[in-house]
């Protein structure tokens, strides 16, 4: 019983050790992320990340000029059809082409700058 119980604490706790790695992963590609539509105001904070193998996440942070917190999550599920975009209080929809374009581009440009942060080739 003790050997069952301790293989049991033993495999949560690689399984907490490796939740937190990827947490700190997508935290760390988040902000490398963020940087790739310009200088980020004072204030704010965005991420732009790869969630998943088909979803992307875009979330913007900042304080309104009254002084008010506001936030802003995107999110682009690749689908077969096509790429749905989920916004906060928003109905889900299929992006326009154009659309697509800069997600396209935008993902490119992730990936280009995750490889080199993690020098590879």
């Amino acid at each position: 019983m003790f050997l069952k119980l301790f293989k049991s604490l033993s495999d949560q706790k690689e399984i907490d050790r490796r939740a937190e790695q990827y947490r700190n992963l997508i935290r760390r590609e988040a902000k490398i992320g963020g940087k790739l539509f310009g200088p980020i105001p004072k204030g704010h904070r965005r991420e732009f990340f790869c969630l998943n193998e088909h979803t992307w996440v875009w979330y913007e942070e900042w304080t309104d000029p009254s002084g008010h917190s506001q936030s802003k999550t995107t999110r682009y599920d690749v689908r077969p059809k096509g790429v749905v975009k989920v916004q906060d209080g928003h109905p889900s929809q299929y992006i326009d082409l154009n659309e697509a374009r800069n997600l396209y581009q935008a993902v490119e440009l992730y990936n280009q700058r995750i490889d080199a942060e993690y020098d590879l080739p």
